[in-house]
Formats: C-alpha cells, structure tokens, sequence
C-alpha cells in the first residue's frame, strides 16, 4: 500500500464524516475573517499586520494560518485529502495554544472576568482532528471516492 492509499482510506462511517464537516464548518469563519473580511474580520492585510505585530513569529506563518483555516476547512468539509488538513489544524491549534492561549488558564473566557481566552475550544479542535487523523474522511467524502477508485485498477 502506497502512502497516498493510507492517506486516503477512510472507515466507512457517518461518525467521522459528521466530525468532519463539523469540524470545517467551525473553522471556516475564522479562516473567511482573515482572508476575505467576512463575518467581522478585517481581511488578509489587517490580520498579518495584527499577526506580525502581537507575535514573534514570521509573517509567513500568517500566510500559513490563513491557508490552513480557509482552504483546510473546505478541504475538510468536502473530505479532501482530509488526514493532511487534519494534521495541519493540529499543528496550528498546537502552535496556537502555545504562543497565544496558555497564560490565560484552561477556561474560555465565559463570564468576561479574565485577560484573555483559555485553551478548552484549541483542545477540542485538537481532539477532533485527532479522530480525523486516525479514522481518515468517512462517508461522502471525496477520499473515500478516490480510495475506491485506486483500488479498481
């Protein structure tokens, strides 16, 4: 078996298609906010401004976010190469909480009476991507199509 034969094959199971265009759909948005403006966002300038200024890091990295956020999202809700994108969303929410989330405790910041946002929800992305990581795609989605197809010839 080839590596793009076990990057693509995928259980054949609702559960992790539904974590899987759960998962795109929630990190969609904040992808669209970075790259496009929308729902709030101040677009891709704004954010690699605001990216290079609160952190140490490369503007390159910002790039990288973006793309992972964005394309990685609706990668993931068509179930496209979905193991690659679920292990990208890893590595940034990973990056994320280290750079950004840690100093500010466990807990979201629900009641408004702390500096800034814990890292419960960059856990839970973590956790689901996991599953994609290890399950692949699931049902409908375009690598459980191309697995198939690999495997007729």
């Amino acid at each position: 078996m080839t590596l793009k034969d076990r990057i693509l094959l995928t259980g054949d199971t609702w559960s992790l298609t539904v974590v899987r265009f759960f998962l795109g759909l929630i990190i969609l948005p904040h992808g669209a906010q970075k790259l496009l403006g929308w729902f709030g966002g101040h677009g891709a300038a704004a954010f690699l401004q605001f990216f290079e200024s609160v952190s140490s890091l490369p503007g390159w990295l910002g790039w990288l976010v973006i793309i992972i956020e964005f394309i990685g999202s609706l990668c993931l809700i068509l179930g496209f190469w979905t193991r690659v994108w679920a292990l990208s969303f890893i590595g940034l929410f990973v990056g994320i909480i280290l750079t950004v989330h840690i100093p500010n405790g466990f807990f979201m910041n629900w009641g408004g009476n702390q500096a800034g946002e814990g890292f419960e929800y960059h856990l839970l992305v973590i956790g689901m991507a996991w599953a994609l990581v290890i399950g692949g795609a699931g049902r409908l989605s375009i690598d459980q199509t191309m697995a198939s197809e690999e495997r007729k010839f």
